[in-house]
């Protein structure tokens, strides 16, 4: 039943449903700067009951406006005109995008009340700096930093419309097809501002397959065959690629990069002010979204430390957005999650644990790799460890600033330090596809800078007499070690270089020489 839903966790599955649903039945309107949001949602009524609505700032003022029936979009849509543009000439694709003006706007000069603009991006980390430091705590602390940089819910439905008008131009071509987000959307580990991964998905649910075992033949649809699966991919984002380019509104900058191993179709959606990433469906993608989701629900704890160690790993150069040597945000989740497994008792279980607790339904055999793993998170016994965030913070430096990462890799199927099977400088098993590390890319000197960091940090958090930098209005806890180091301690910073290979220092010399080179090679430029 429905209350029986809401009042436990809800699976993956049933999150995304509903929020498809939602989408489908969600319009956008770029609004006049002076608008009365009475007025509004009185006039959208008349199309039929408004289930939720808010207002946001992207180019002026937005609403996103979600009716309770699919059908009051169509009505709204035949009260809707056309541009009569002169300069331009349009594409006539009728969205569910519209731009609203007033007719007389002079007899509605009093404003009531202001709107209530829903953030779409988080604070700037000097003012998130400012606010840790009245905290009383390093876990109140934790939290104030997760709540100003987790996805609202707003921000959440707008990333859901966003696929859904996406998938208004797939279905011309493909009417059962969806597309879905995965990744940071989705998985509870997203940051606002954060890209929209999405993928197309072509797989009929289960319905077919009963229909097809009636009546006396074997009936399939005749259909396009090409030699490979990736050269079909390439075909169909190649061409609704070139469809929102050449139709889509407010998609612009759109790039097709189909050679990647992964195929996708890049733009950028200004009507809700995303930047995207379309491929097409990757199952095990999709099991990694599910599988963080899983985590993200069981603890409270699990989030605060993943979004606090991404933070402190950005401030510090450690992540970078580029692709590059760095190690990714999705490694350093892993790490984070790794370290969990590894307290005692542990915060949250092995994959194999979980593996162990699915059943039927759970089963997913994806290209030959087990995938499974239970959906249901009350069938996941809670944990008994009641460490404090304060605790975990330092622990989690302490554990991977001494860690032998020459010789051990991490393992969150066993939960264990498992042998490195290969000599890359940091090993973490892909969860799913066994054979592949999905810290690669990383190279020694990124490590060793990793290393020292957490060293650094762990070094901060032990030495820090808290009442007195409070007194003296120095950042204190989580906030000390948001600020970079070596403004105030290179002679720390200095001993902490001793463990480094020489390799690194040079690497680091080198990174310096190429910033100067960089930023002369600017100034000629100019």
């Amino acid at each position: 039943t429905d209350a029986e839903v809401s009042t436990r966790k809800k699976t993956f599955a049933e999150v995304l449903t509903e929020q498809l649903d939602q989408a489908e039945r969600t319009v956008l309107i770029k609004c006049p700067s002076k608008l009365n949001e009475k007025k509004l949602l009185q006039y959208l009524s008349s199309h039929g009951n408004v289930k939720s609505h808010f207002f946001f700032e992207n180019r002026g003022i937005n609403a996103l406006i979600e009716f309770s029936e699919k059908s009051s979009i169509a009505s709204l849509q035949d009260a809707v005109g056309i541009p009569s543009a002169s300069e331009y000439h349009v594409v006539p694709f009728k969205s569910r995008l519209f731009t609203f003006t007033l007719k007389n706007p002079v007899s509605q000069h009093v404003e009531e009340t202001p709107l209530h603009l829903s953030p779409q991006c988080h604070i700037p980390v000097k003012d998130l700096i400012e606010k840790l430091c009245l905290a009383d705590s390093i876990s109140s602390q934790m939290y104030i930093l997760l709540n100003e940089y987790q996805l609202t819910e707003e921000n959440i439905k707008l990333r859901f419309l966003a696929c859904s008008l996406v998938q208004d131009f797939a279905r011309a071509y493909f009417p059962d097809s969806t597309v879905k987000p995965f990744g940071s959307s989705v998985n509870t580990f997203g940051k606002l501002g954060s890209d929209v991964d999405m993928f197309l998905d072509f797989r009929d649910t289960g319905k077919h397959a009963a229909k097809m075992k009636k009546g006396p033949f074997e009936m399939e649809y005749q259909m396009k065959r090409l030699p490979s699966e990736r050269l079909a991919t390439q075909r169909i984002l190649s061409v609704i690629g070139d469809c929102l380019d050449n139709f889509g509104p407010g998609c612009v900058n759109v790039q097709k990069i189909l050679n990647a191993r992964c195929p996708l179709v890049k733009f950028s959606h200004q009507p809700t002010g995303f930047q995207c990433d379309l491929s097409v469906s990757n199952s095990i993608a999709i099991r990694s979204s599910e599988l963080l989701y899983i985590y993200g629900c069981l603890d409270s704890r699990v989030r605060a430390l993943v979004f606090t160690i991404r933070c402190w790993a950005r401030v510090h150069g450690l992540t970078n957005s580029a692709p590059g040597t760095w190690i990714t945000n999705f490694s350093l989740t892993m790490m984070v999650m790794f370290f969990l497994q590894r307290r005692s008792p542990p915060i949250i279980p092995t994959l194999d644990q979980l593996k162990e607790l699915a059943d039927e339904k759970d089963k997913h055999i994806i290209g030959g790799y087990d995938c499974s793993f239970v959906s249901d998170l009350r069938k996941i016994k809670p944990t008994k460890n009641t460490e404090t965030l304060d605790e975990l913070l330092g622990e989690f430096f302490e554990y991977f600033g001494n860690f032998d990462f020459r010789k051990n890799s991490i393992n969150l199927r066993k939960g264990k330090e498992v042998n490195k099977p290969e000599s890359s400088p940091l090993y973490i098993w892909n969860p799913f596809e066994q054979d592949l590390n999905i810290s690669k890319n990383v190279n020694q000197p990124q490590l060793e800078k990793f290393v020292a960091m957490a060293r650094e940090s762990a070094w901060i958090l032990q030495k820090e007499d808290k009442t007195q930098q409070i007194i003296n209005k120095e950042p204190w806890g989580l906030a000390a070690l948001l600020i970079p180091f070596g403004k105030s301690n290179s002679s720390r910073m200095k001993n902490r270089m001793k463990g480094m290979g020489s390799e690194t220092i040079r690497s680091l010399l080198d990174s310096l020489k190429l910033n100067n080179a960089n930023s002369q090679q600017k100034a000629v430029g100019k």
